[in-house]
């Protein structure tokens, strides 16, 4: 008898999940497919009566979930194996990423959210949450949540919201969505939080679109923690209306997302474009077929690429990088998880994904970014100049981002070592790309 878990998206039931001999199969509820309106879940799942078998279901509903030894830590907490994807949905897949809900069969997402639907956290409580998070990811096994996101790094789901001017932080029961994502320090990784927090106040600076963070603290004893508050671009504040007005929480609805490895059907123990993993060529080419029009997107994702580099995070893989569905359509999700990981010497300094032929962006070459441009689709002209522009703008704007957050009491010494990279990554793209004639 296989088992089953029901597949609902927008509070729709659009389809099952099942585990035959230890395999998955996805398939379209035949209602779902009768809909006008509907919509498939995935790029790599497309409308069909057909079911899908392991190998494409496998990279969408296994990228839903935590990754590396924090899926290890929530199997053991399960009493289940790493590798079965089902039984970790089965366990955590209530609030995803994305607009995607798994649930046992027979079973319905909540109508409405009810008064006791958060967990609020006073200091303590939140406290415990931050102890509790790297021997138990997700809070695996906290009674009514059953929360999930992909990555390797420590992260939550929580829900934030302003009282009497105070920031508060709840956890999320029975389907609420979450408002946002709550990442601590990386241990070993000096001043992440403040690092994550400059990097996407720079992108920020620099216009680029991206996701919404600030540097918290809550205080323990004579110390005090810090954390990132990333607001979650796949969770929209509504209109409020006369049935939801008196309950603020309930005007949270999810936008459905799902990142470039689930998109193009590639598990994400292959991330890594030297693992197999997809390149940049790949992920603009997804754009052109997934998004209309495209070239909003493209332009964004050129933005991004040259950023990442520029700022030295040397870990921007196709996971990082969305599809985000609105009414309008698909776009390129805001950018998001950026941090500066060549300032740190320990860390490798090769590149998630090649620029044109090289990982190492020491030996980034002009020719390489006019390569890089050929496999994207892109003019190398429009490539150049708009590196030139972003490379002139940077340090300037990287030196202001780094003053403005040391006057918000948001300062660190990682944010200095982080402005010299910047200064000296600028300056010599900038060198290689207008030289007469390359050495």
């Amino acid at each position: 008898m296989p088992k089953q878990l029901t597949v609902w998206l927008f509070g729709h039931h659009i389809g099952t999940l099942a585990q035959v001999d230890g395999r998955l199969g996805f398939s379209y509820a035949p209602e779902w497919l009768t809909q006008t309106d509907a919509v498939p879940l995935s790029q790599s799942l497309p409308l069909q009566p057909e079911p899908f078998d392991d190998r494409a279901t496998r990279p969408f509903f296994a990228g839903l979930l935590p990754e590396g030894g924090k899926r290890k830590l929530i199997a053991q907490a399960l009493h289940v194996s790493r590798q079965n994807d089902f039984a970790l949905l089965d366990g955590i897949g209530g609030e995803c990423a994305g607009a995607v809900t798994l649930l046992e069969a027979g079973q319905i997402p909540s109508a409405g959210v009810t008064d006791d639907a958060v967990r609020w956290l006073a200091n303590p409580d939140l406290v415990s949450v931050l102890d509790d998070m790297p021997r138990r990811p997700m809070l695996v096994g906290e009674q009514d949540m059953r929360l999930s996101l992909a990555g390797a790094q420590d992260k939550l789901p929580v829900v934030v919201r302003l009282e009497s001017g105070t920031v508060q932080i709840g956890l999320p029961k029975f389907g609420m969505p979450s408002t946002h994502i709550l990442k601590p320090a990386i241990p070993g990784i000096e001043g992440s939080v403040f690092n994550e927090g400059f990097c996407m106040a720079l992108a920020r600076a620099l216009k680029l679109d991206v996701a919404k963070t600030a540097v918290h603290r809550v205080e323990d004893g004579p110390q005090k923690r810090e954390f990132l508050l990333v607001e979650r671009y796949d969770r929209q504040h509504a209109q409020a209306d006369s049935a939801a007005s008196s309950n603020p929480l309930a005007q949270w609805v999810r936008l459905h997302q799902e990142d470039f490895c689930q998109a193009l059907g590639v598990p994400p123990e292959i991330k890594y474009q030297n693992e197999g993993g997809p390149d940049l060529a790949q992920a603009f080419a997804l754009l052109r077929r997934a998004t209309r029009p495209s070239a909003p997107s493209t332009l964004r994702l050129l933005d991004f690429v040259i950023f990442n580099a520029l700022v030295g995070n040397h870990d921007a893989h196709s996971k990082n990088f969305s599809l985000l569905y609105t009414p309008r359509g698909a776009v390129l999700a805001p950018l998001y998880d950026v941090l500066s990981t060549a300032v740190y010497p320990r860390l490798t300094d090769k590149m998630a994904m090649k620029i044109g032929s090289k990982y190492k962006f020491s030996e980034v070459q002009a020719r390489h970014w006019e390569q890089f441009a050929g496999g994207a689709q892109l003019s190398p002209a429009q490539v150049k100049k708009r590196i030139l522009d972003i490379a002139n703008r940077l340090p300037d704007l990287a030196r202001a981002t780094q003053a403005t957050l040391g006057s918000q009491g948001n300062g660190h010494p990682i944010l200095g070592q982080i402005v010299t990279l910047i200064d000296q990554r600028c300056a010599l793209t900038i060198r290689r790309l207008t030289e007469t004639q390359e050495k």
